[in-house]
């Protein structure tokens, strides 16, 4: 009695017609194949160089991807607006909800999520030749911002440092050489963070270029 029920009302609506192949699956393949490669050039040949985080690789991927699917398994819906605020709503918990990570890796999160945005949900009145620039432009930025214009990447490194005789502006140079011998970094700046006298310590942050250090035989240049 129940299927005789249920299998008209199955055949009458459209809701349960399953569909085994369409042709946006060739789509699918053509736009997974522009980003993955894109993904791979901004992660694999621009991030990864410069940083040596194998853990953002995984993320990265793996965000980037579901990203894709899920901007390219939803554009069909009438949904824009929700879409959305959807997205925005997952991203801002999953950012909220996990450890702070540095600027620079963020910004890299955010390339990553709109790139792949921008090639899952590209519509037929935006040509191949147009994906492309977008793509294209996204990589000579960031390429350009890497290698050629920003030579230098300074990096930063918070420790905790219990000579606070040496945390006034007078003795800065005597702190500097101090964090330099414990540390083995060639420090260009350092800045004076929450300040404990409890316990006599402070927090310092330090800013290096991470080229220019030799962890292994360091030196001073």
């Amino acid at each position: 009695m129940l299927l005789d029920f249920i299998l008209p009302l199955a055949k009458s609506n459209d809701s349960f017609t399953l569909t085994w192949f369409s042709s946006d699956a060739y789509t699918l393949l053509i736009r997974l194949a522009v980003n993955i490669t894109v993904l791979t050039i901004l992660i694999r040949y621009m991030y990864y160089p410069k940083t040596q985080r194998k853990d953002y690789l995984f993320t990265y991927y793996l965000i980037g991807m579901i990203t894709f699917f899920l901007c390219f398994g939803l554009k069909k819906l009438d949904i824009d607006t929700g879409m959305g605020l959807g997205l925005f709503a997952i991203f801002g918990i999953i950012r909220y909800r996990t450890d702070a990570i540095e600027i620079k890796e963020m910004t890299y999160l955010f390339l990553i999520i709109g790139v792949s945005v921008v090639n899952s949900l590209a519509s037929n009145q935006i040509s191949i030749a147009e994906m492309a620039i977008i793509n294209v432009s996204v990589m000579l930025l960031t390429y350009g911002l890497e290698n050629l214009w920003l030579v230098k990447h300074e990096t930063r490194k918070t420790i905790n440092y219990e000579r606070i005789d040496l945390i006034v502006p007078e003795k800065y140079e005597e702190m500097k050489a101090d964090l330099e011998k414990r540390t083995g970094i060639a420090i260009n700046r350092f800045e004076i963070g929450k300040i404990d006298f409890l316990t006599d310590t402070a927090q310092i942050r330090i800013f290096y270029f991470a080229d220019d250090q030799q962890f292994s035989d360091y030196s001073a240049q």
